[in-house]
């Protein structure tokens, strides 16, 4: 197989994948604008920044993208009633001081025999 060839088949094959990522994008946002977690003009501007991203234009912009994405998912986790494992690890962390302050009181009113 000649070299030109296979790189017009990696170029072929890697627009395609973006247009996949791109349309798979676009139908996800739209799932969330009809779902009202997402208002329109944020889903325009989360699948230009991913998109932009991906393509490696701007290295800011996949923060942005990768913060708006942990809100979308912090809402939809809240939304279908799961927590967050950062959740659970503060309730943990609350029951065990709880639990240190119940054995306290419990040995400070237990009569010294």
């Amino acid at each position: 197989m000649d070299r030109d060839n296979l790189l017009q088949q990696l170029l072929l094959r890697g627009l395609g994948t973006s247009s996949l990522v791109a349309e798979r994008l676009r139908s996800v946002t739209q799932g969330w604008v009809s779902s009202g977690q997402l208002d329109p003009a944020q889903a325009t501007t989360l699948v230009d920044d991913v998109m932009r991203a991906l393509r490696g234009d701007n290295p800011e912009l996949e923060k942005q993208a990768g913060r708006q994405m942990e809100r979308n998912i912090d809402h939809f986790l809240q939304d279908v009633g799961l927590a967050r494992q950062k959740e659970i690890d503060e309730l943990r962390g609350r029951i065990d001081r709880l639990e240190q302050q119940l054995r306290a009181r419990r040995e400070s009113e237990t009569p010294v025999g």
